[in-house]
């Protein structure tokens, strides 16, 4: 381990390949549904001194990085993707700022056998160091965007011990995302395609190729009939995807929810950016995760389903299949009697284990955040998770915010550190500032003039169709 010292003026992006390139360190790409990609070059960079921890961590070998600026104001922000997003402008502009940072890099093979349980112990462990090197924090703010979400909800829940507060963004419950998931695609399989997979669909290869195009072909045919296009909205509907979302570059402005035809393309547009294929990664990692596959959907009542989705979308549904002189209540039946998946009591066993998947109850203030085109990760699990939140008596330390964008963690540098001063205020002060669409959006544009700010009120479902909490029978596989 070596601790150094640089100036910022001395980071420029030559500077920083020969850094990276010194210490042996690689600089391999790994597949990661289109998240922005912060590791590269940057245009201005801040004046002040930081001291750097660059190593791995023994036994598992993750690598890791810290910085500790100058002018520390006492707060250490623990991130999962730190490592890479370091030299972005957003994790510059928090250092000039005083902000402490730390966090690790992704492990190679994690696409087969990913862990959320082990990232949360790297990062337990980076806290160890930093606290071996500089002393305790005042306060420990552990956040982060997808995984770094993920891992971020189950820290606030069950690592009250190590952090202040938590700011997730983006951030799946696996198994909840799993079968969301599932919901759509199972529909669409019913409906239009009973012949192709669902599950157990390879990461990449010649067998995925052909399993997309026939999954596009499928969904491309149907749009072309107005049952096929009632039956594309059907599925997004019980499915709870967004209509507006994917990866990419977003196809169209967001489409006015009050007008049929434009929502419905819309959600033919998302629905062809989200079929299966090698770019679709998402869901499979979860089903490789734990021994046995963790989709299922014995018992489900997708008529109760459709009921609990977003009522703009069940009322283009309901005009889209008048038009196509179809029952949406003939589908429903026919999707209800359709052949059911089991989840594997193995899989469920996996799963419960602690900081694997959540359970509603964070500890500490607890800021959730999504962008509403998101794909991936989809934005009505941020409904089932405050209802649990409520559910369970803990509403109290949860705030939701939502950003009107296209994409997977798609944030501007202002809506971040919108996000981190409104849980400084909180921790500050004992109390929750105002987290309104319009004061959010006056702090990123305080904090970062340049930036854009679109934090909005969203109309989400009803209520979301997923929600599970491990039971005993779950935890001991019965």
């Amino acid at each position: 381990m070596e601790l150094r010292i640089y100036n910022f003026k001395c980071l420029s992006f030559l500077a920083i390949l020969f850094m990276l390139t010194a210490t042996g360190l690689s600089q391999e790409q790994e597949q990661n549904w289109f998240m922005p990609d912060l590791s590269g070059e940057f245009k201005e960079c801040a004046e002040g001194t930081f001291m750097e921890i660059v190593d791995s961590i023994p036994l598992r070998g993750t690598q890791y990085r810290i910085r500790v600026p100058e002018n520390w104001n006492g707060t250490l922000l623990s991130d999962l993707d730190y490592y890479k997003s370091a030299n972005s402008p957003r994790n510059l502009k928090l250092l000039k700022m005083g902000y402490a940072l730390s966090g690790t890099k992704r492990r190679p093979g994690r696409m087969m056998a990913y862990d959320p349980a082990h990232e949360i112990h790297d990062i337990i462990s980076v806290l160890d160091i930093f606290e071996a090197h500089f002393g305790e924090p005042a306060q420990t703010i552990q956040l982060g965007c997808s995984g770094g979400g993920t891992i971020t909800i189950a820290m606030a829940e069950i690592h009250p011990d190590r952090i202040d507060g938590a700011i997730a963004l983006c951030g799946a419950t696996s198994p909840w995302m799993a079968n969301t998931h599932l919901d759509a695609l199972f529909v669409l399989k019913a409906l239009l395609a009973p012949e192709l997979p669902i599950v157990d669909i390879p990461l990449r290869g010649a067998e995925t190729d052909k399993i997309a195009a026939a999954w596009k072909k499928a969904i491309d045919e149907a749009q072309q009939t107005p049952g096929g296009r009632a039956r594309i909205a059907l599925a997004i509907t019980i499915g709870q995807w967004p209509a507006w979302g994917g990866p990419g570059k977003a196809p169209s402005e967001a489409p006015d929810l009050n007008n049929t035809k434009e929502l419905q393309e819309s959600m033919y547009q998302s629905l062809i950016r989200l079929l299966p294929r090698k770019g679709t990664f998402g869901t499979t990692m979860i089903e490789l995760a734990a021994p046995g596959q963790i989709k299922g959907n014995t018992g489900v009542d997708y008529d109760a389903f459709y009921k609990n989705g977003n009522e703009l979308y069940k009322k283009a549904v309901e005009t889209l299949y008048e038009e196509a002189q179809l029952s949406s209540a003939n589908d429903l039946n026919k999707v209800n009697d359709f052949p059911r998946l089991k989840a594997d009591a193995s899989a469920k066993q996996w799963w419960s284990k602690p900081g694997r998947t959540h359970v509603g109850e964070p500890k500490v203030p607890f800021l959730r955040m999504s962008t509403t085109g998101d794909g991936l990760v989809y934005p009505a699990m941020v409904k089932g998770y405050e209802d649990l939140v409520k559910e369970k008596g803990y509403s109290a330390l949860l705030r939701t915010a939502y950003v009107k964008r296209w994409g997977h963690c798609t944030f501007s540098v202002g809506e971040w550190l919108a996000a981190i001063e409104t849980m400084m205020q909180r921790l500050e002060t004992g109390e929750w500032p105002s987290t309104t669409p319009e004061d959010m959006n006056k702090l990123a544009k305080k904090l970062d003039k340049n930036s854009k700010a679109a934090y909005f009120n969203y109309k989400t479902v009803q209520k979301y169709n997923r929600t599970w909490v491990p039971t005993i029978n779950d935890f001991v596989a019965q």
